[in-house]
């Protein structure tokens, strides 16, 4: 009889242990910025998990330097979800990445050139960033590389940014035809969100082309397309304005593309 409670009472203390155990850490695809290196004014930061996370996360995230200690309220404490439950975005605090606010003057910056900082979830570490020099300038659309394409044929246009753009914002850039039609393809950002990929649905047809970027397109620091996360609010920047940027598909019949 004695044996007998004995086990049910041990059934009992596991089912109570097991009852309050933490979540267990879920399982990260990716990580944005995916760069080995970002700026000292990085503003967002975005995580892909294999599956949908329930629950605060946020509580669970640490940004940690290189001897393992932990920075100080580095977040501002508001999670964005994707739609689906799988994409977590959020934001170094703005107050200590904007030069010139309370915050900043009273805890510092939160980032430091030079320095090494791991992000991690629940104590493991899952991107670690080399912690390169303050990025003030912003998307440069005027600077950027497309590559040749030849018509009638489904390759990609790969366009070479002049630095790496938000992970999140690659349905901001689009090709249209000379009419101005949007052209349907599948796109993604390669190199440390630093090159952006359109391969077309349908082959390319002989003539002019265009890659239109959405003015609100941003880089890691915040910084949009022609103004600076840095700038005055006195005055308020402009409204956003749209990029354009023309190129050609040759046709393989009129000589080597160019």
């Amino acid at each position: 009889m004695q044996l007998r409670r004995w086990a049910g009472a041990a059934t009992l203390t596991v089912a109570l242990g097991c009852s309050h155990a933490g979540p267990s850490t879920p399982r990260v695809v990716l990580v944005q910025p995916s760069g080995t290196q970002v700026p000292a004014n990085l503003l967002r930061i975005s995580i892909r998990f294999a599956n949908q996370v329930e629950g605060p996360l946020l509580p669970r995230i640490t940004l940690l330097r290189a001897d393992g200690r932990e920075i100080q309220e580095p977040f501002l404490e508001q999670e964005l979800w994707s739609p689906d439950g799988k994409v977590l975005t959020f934001l170094l605090h703005p107050g200590r990445v904007k030069s010139g606010l309370q915050a900043r003057a009273e805890m510092g910056p939160i980032l430091s050139a030079g320095d090494d900082v791991s992000l991690a979830i629940d104590g493991h570490p899952i991107k670690r960033w080399r912690i390169g020099p303050t990025d003030e300038a912003g998307p440069v659309a005027w600077a950027w590389k497309v590559s040749a394409v030849r018509a009638e044929s489904l390759q990609p246009l790969v366009v070479d940014l002049d630095g790496p753009i938000d992970g999140r914002d690659s349905g901001y850039l689009a090709i249209a035809d000379a009419g101005g039609r949007r052209v349907a393809g599948r796109t993604r950002l390669t190199v440390g969100e630093s090159a952006w990929t359109f391969t077309p649905d349908a082959r390319w047809r002989a003539g002019a082309y265009k890659l239109v970027v959405r003015g609100t397109l941003e880089d890691p620091a915040g910084n949009r397309l022609g103004s600076r996360f840095e700038t005055s609010i006195y005055p308020p920047p402009g409204p956003a304005a749209d990029a354009v940027v023309p190129f050609a598909a040759i046709s393989p019949r009129s000589g080597a593309a160019r």
